[in-house]
């Protein structure tokens, strides 16, 4: 912007040719620094919060589907961990059921560092094709400070999925809401369980369209891609705990949907799910393809879910929010929870932001230990 600034003034008084053209050429100068004012200010407020990842992201021109594959039928009798969770139903609705047998090949992957400055060093990048899914996108990890203790040598990692809003960046949870720096310090005092932390990208389709975390058929396969072709490549790069008690999901805003529905939807997957300031009807979100279907989007209710799970899910919920912003969603699902399934609604103050939640994230995985406890 003083670089637009200094232009115009420099060429102001150098403008030739008839009064109209000269009127033109000025209101032309004035336009132009309008649009990079807006345009600096854009880019302080997404730096500052992380809401896009690149200019392809903003601009809905980034490719992340390569193919909409059928995913192969979930197994019943597999146990958890063995791979991915299940395969949503014919109208792309999440269901329950066992795990699926993994991939025939292990998914091994190159990392490196991630190049902003918000991240901490120590989260590492790498690129992913889903091998079910179809999808290719970045998925970020970052190790807890045992890990690569050698007393901790042989020990596998509990894994928390950490699910950024819409729009939203795979950054967003380390670099503003800081989760791997506040948490490093409580885990190493032992308040906080050893968290393997992992954020998939989520922003998959462009034309400003939310995939709602959901398999849409002919669309997107994104449930797949972040229960079944993320999870196995943790499973196979990292001392990752296979069994389902040991993984949870998270999220915050759309992201918080997220986190509910999925972690009803796969209790062969989650232990536990947190929600800061959701909702339940995905139609909330106005550019969600989810909520645009009547049948997808009362599927993937999370009430729905409950309602109609063959059995109530093995999941404890953290479901947060204030009210009209997520809080009464939480009481609905503990109003249609059954046992073992367990809700715990917390209403909170302050606005639908990322300031709010970076202050809740110390509580909430104290309280995620409390479910997944320090072994």
């Amino acid at each position: 912007m003083p670089i637009s600034i200094a232009v115009a003034m420099l060429l102001w008084g150098k403008v030739r040719g008839p009064q109209p053209v000269r009127v033109l050429s000025r209101l032309a100068m004035l336009v132009f620094c309008q649009v990079t004012a807006v345009i600096m200010v854009f880019v302080m407020v997404n730096n500052a919060n992380l809401i896009y990842g690149s200019w392809d992201d903003l601009l809905g021109t980034g490719k992340h589907v390569r193919a909409v594959p059928a995913v192969p039928p979930a197994d019943p009798g597999a146990a958890n961990g063995t791979g991915p969770a299940p395969t949503p139903g014919a109208t792309g609705a999440p269901a329950g059921g066992g795990d699926a047998k993994p991939p025939a090949t292990r998914v091994q992957q190159s990392f490196r560092g991630v190049d902003d400055p918000k991240v901490p060093g120590d989260v590492q990048k790498t690129d992913l094709k889903g091998q079910l899914s179809g999808v290719d996108g970045e998925v970020l990890v970052w190790l807890p400070p045992q890990y690569n203790d050698p007393a901790f040598k042989d020990k596998k990692f509990p894994v928390v999925e950490l699910i950024p809003g819409y729009p939203g960046s795979s950054s967003t949870w380390y670099g503003t809401l800081k989760v791997s720096e506040q948490l490093k310090p409580l885990m190493q005092q032992g308040k906080v369980a050893p968290f393997i932390l992992v954020s998939p990208r989520t922003l998959l389709l462009g034309n400003r369209t939310d995939a709602g975390c959901t398999d849409i058929p002919g669309k997107v396969n994104a449930d797949t891609w972040l229960t079944r072709d993320v999870p196995q490549m943790i499973l196979d790069n990292f001392r990752a705990d296979p069994s389902a008690d040991r993984w949870a999901i998270a999220g915050y805003s759309a992201g918080a949907h997220c986190a509910s529905k999925l972690s009803l939807a796969h209790p062969n997957r989650y232990r536990a799910g947190i929600s800061l300031s959701g909702y339940n009807d995905p139609a909330t979100e106005k550019d969600s393809l989810v909520g645009k279907d009547p049948a997808l989007r009362e599927a993937n209710n999370p009430v729905t879910i409950v309602k109609h799970a063959a059995q109530p899910p093995k999941v404890a919920l953290y479901v947060s929010g204030n009210k009209g912003d997520g809080f009464e969603d939480g009481q609905a699902i503990a109003a249609a929870a059954k046992a073992p399934t367990t809700v715990q609604a917390v209403e909170t103050t302050g606005p639908h932001s990322s300031d709010v939640w970076k202050d809740m994230v110390p509580g909430v995985f104290e309280w995620l230990t409390g479910v997944i406890p320090v072994q």
